[in-house]
């Protein structure tokens, strides 16, 4: 049975663009307007929202909100933004959007593939890569779907802190084994790492949301301790300083990924952030 993918917009013409793309990877086209796309989410849906739109043109601020949205109920969403889109959304859509934001008519296609791609199955991705992050009590580790993740040390109650000699993969690449110095070991899963698991920052697999409001006061204090402006912190980051300040409001939780990088450029652990110490 084909797939449906809802095109959220109020444009006929831009229904009229993405029509062929869609049907051309056998997918079928439900429009749904932005005031009714509350009633036609649903977990796993496909979505690709109209940016150019004349509701988010008019307020910027739906489009993030329907974008976040449809991460919270575990959508597949892909974005469209032309010239007439605000310029802040771009840096929040590519963390809500993964890999699926379109700029061009041209690029349209290729996002329509890849949002159809990523719909046919919902295994999680594999480790490509694992080792000792360069800063202290961490690992890093590369997933083959593009996404790089910190875990603070100690992962598990098998990891006792110390030196790590060897790390060994896998055969299907869902595990890791890492050696410790002592002669012990432990391991590493896939659903502990990755974001499609929701993890926390200590590597568990328990599902726990971060409270957006006590992050962003937490990470304002810790910037200004630091001596930074949020237009130096953006300038480390690659952030827009709108975003900076999104988060550090509270209006926008931002991911691990994300927590990690600001975390950085101030000079502090993802791990400090959390803590209210």
């Amino acid at each position: 049975m084909a797939r449906t993918m809802l095109v959220v917009t109020d444009r006929s013409t831009f229904v009229a663009t993405c029509q062929p793309a869609i049907v051309g990877v056998g997918a079928r086209v439900r429009t749904v307007e932005p005031a009714q796309l509350g009633e036609a989410l649903s977990a796993g849906a496909l979505v690709l929202f109209d940016g150019e739109c004349n509701a988010y043109v008019q307020q910027d601020d739906e489009l993030l909100v329907a974008l976040g949205l449809a991460r919270a109920l575990r959508a597949t969403a892909a974005l469209v933004l032309g010239a007439s889109a605000p310029s802040d959304v771009d840096d929040l859509a590519a963390e809500l959007c993964p890999g699926l934001v379109a700029r061009t008519s041209e690029e349209l296609h290729v996002v329509v593939r890849r949002l159809a791609k990523r719909a046919e199955g919902t295994a999680l991705p594999r480790f490509e890569y694992v080792t000792v992050s360069p800063r202290d009590n961490e690992l890093l580790a590369i997933l083959s779907n593009g996404s790089a993740e910190v875990i603070a040390r100690p992962c598990n109650g098998d990891d006792d802190g110390g030196n790590i000699v060897s790390i060994d993969l896998g055969e299907d690449a869902r595990s890791a084994t890492l050696t410790l110095v002592t002669g012990g070991h432990f391991v590493l899963n896939i659903e502990a790492v990755s974001p499609r698991a929701t993890p926390t920052l200590s590597g568990s697999s328990e599902v726990t949301a971060l409270d957006g409001a006590k992050v962003g006061s937490r990470l304002r204090e810790l910037r200004k301790a630091a001596g930074l402006t949020q237009a130096e912190l953006a300038r480390r980051t690659g952030i827009h300083r709108p975003n900076i300040a999104r988060v550090e409001a509270g209006r926008h939780t931002p991911s691990l990924e994300t927590l990690a990088r600001i975390a950085a450029a101030i000079g502090v652990s993802a791990t400090r952030v959390l803590s209210a110490d």
